[in-house]
């Protein structure tokens, strides 16, 4: 600890941040926020409830990457505060506190500058995420509510809501699928690294033998879709059927069938929702994440074109993009990055910022080369 040049650490943040700064272009925030808190102020803005929400969403969506920017620009200039401090009065105790300041805001700015890679078209918006168990029976289903754990808790430590929307319960353990919200500025750009298909190795639960399985999940992140967009679904294209909501080992929920299933006739997407309280609200819920997915499908064959146009046909990453070994070594790696934990609890416990930071990371090369 002795041998550190806290006046060279502080620099090396600042140059950090300024690079940051400018990229951000934190002017521009600003006259945005301007702008749209005159929106907000606007006493006629909820007689249309569609654009007073995408006026207050968008306005959210600012004033956290302002505060995400300035506050770090304050801890900067308070770590160099408490180090002047901790020189003075030789204290040791600040100047641990210190060095420990400097890690964690070394740690905060390579977050906030991955932030700044995500500039897809639906990066800043809400995520809708789904999970569905894979090959590997009710190891798979386990799997399922392994990962939705996972990624709960990992909204939960960063500080962004999240509202369950539907859970089908597997017969033996775990769940069939679950899909839920992340309501949080950036959060599909964030979280669509983390889709496809995951695998799990270890000695199973469920198994009166011992042995080793392997089980598969596959995880999907949508941008949630805002009123602007444009997507209609007549309903001749509609398949609309309901059902009762059930909860784990069949137990009924209620005794109305209230649970919804949305089928998109051209594309075969099927939607259902069953954590609301009434089937209206669960058909509505279901329609907006069937054209949360329609959105997404349309940029993706938007996207193909193009490439297709350009004579660019290079297969996108594959599928199988991290595994979870549990047995005969401990090791979570993902298989583009190679980064790799060998603690899985952390991982599990919703520790998986590093392996967001490595993804986001390298789908920014990817798209460059």
């Amino acid at each position: 600890m002795a041998d550190i040049d806290f006046s060279a650490e502080i620099a090396d943040l600042r140059h950090t941040y300024e690079s940051i700064e400018a990229v951000s272009d934190i002017d521009q925030i600003r006259a945005e926020i301007a702008e749209l808190s005159e929106q907000a102020s606007a006493p006629d803005l909820w007689n249309d409830p569609a654009i007073g929400q995408q006026v207050t969403s968008a306005l959210s969506r600012k004033e956290h990457e302002l505060e995400r920017l300035t506050s770090l620009y304050n801890r900067i200039d308070d770590l160099e505060v408490m180090v002047e401090l901790a020189q003075e009065g030789a204290d040791a105790d600040l100047r641990a506190e210190a060095m420990g300041e400097l890690e964690s805001i070394k740690k905060s700015l390579g977050q906030l500058e991955t932030v700044t890679l995500l500039s897809g078209e639906y990066d800043e918006r809400e995520a809708v995420v789904t999970i569905r168990a894979g090959a590997g029976g009710v190891d798979a289903s386990d799997f399922t509510l392994m990962l939705m754990r996972m990624y709960l808790r990992w909204a939960e430590h960063n500080g962004y809501p999240t509202r369950v929307m539907d859970t089908s319960y597997a017969e033996e353990a775990g769940l069939k699928s679950a899909t839920f919200e992340v309501n949080a500025p950036y959060a599909y750009g964030t979280l669509s690294v983390e889709a496809g298909t995951h695998r799990l190795v270890r000695i199973s639960p469920f198994d009166n033998q011992g042995r080793r399985h392997t089980s598969f999940a596959a995880v999907e992140v949508v941008p949630l879709i805002e009123s602007d967009d444009s997507i209609e679904i007549p309903d001749t294209e509609l398949r609309v059927d309901v059902f009762r909501s059930s909860g784990p080992g069949g137990q009924h929920v209620n005794t109305t069938d209230s649970a919804v299933r949305l089928t998109h006739l051209p594309t075969g997407i099927v939607v259902s929702m069953q954590n609301e309280k009434s089937q209206l609200q669960n058909r509505a819920a279901a329609l907006r994440v069937l054209k949360s997915r329609l959105l997404l499908l349309r940029k993706e064959q938007e996207d193909a074109k193009k490439k297709e146009l350009a004579g660019d046909v290079k297969a996108s990453w594959g599928d199988q993009m991290r595994s979870y070994v549990l047995n005969p070594y401990q090791m979570v790696k993902d298989l583009r990055t190679s980064h790799e934990e060998g603690n899985p609890e952390k991982v599990f416990n919703g520790e998986i910022n590093d392996f967001i930071d490595a993804g986001i990371r390298w789908r920014a090369e990817a798209r460059h080369d």
